[in-house]
């Protein structure tokens, strides 16, 4: 079980699972560069915003992505960001 995360006014555990193809779904990974730059990426979203890549897993033409989020962000938000 994960732990309950808090902030000044309320305490959450939220936890998203997004899967986002790659256009056309071209099998662009599968390369080691390409994949640590995109976990670098998500390294840095960490680092702005209240979010937590739990897992990132990489498939040749997807990504799946864990993500535990503040309340305060929708799920069509954290796509955007």
């Amino acid at each position: 079980m994960r732990a309950v995360k808090t902030t000044q006014h309320n305490a959450y555990q939220i936890h998203y699972h997004f899967v986002t193809p790659v256009k056309y779904r071209k099998a662009i990974f599968g390369r080691l560069d390409r994949e640590q730059t995109l976990k670098s990426v998500c390294e840095e979203i960490e680092q702005r915003y209240s979010l937590e890549f739990e897992k990132v897993g990489i498939d040749t033409n997807h990504v799946h992505y864990l993500i535990s989020a503040a309340p305060k962000f929708s799920p069509s938000n954290i796509i955007q960001i």
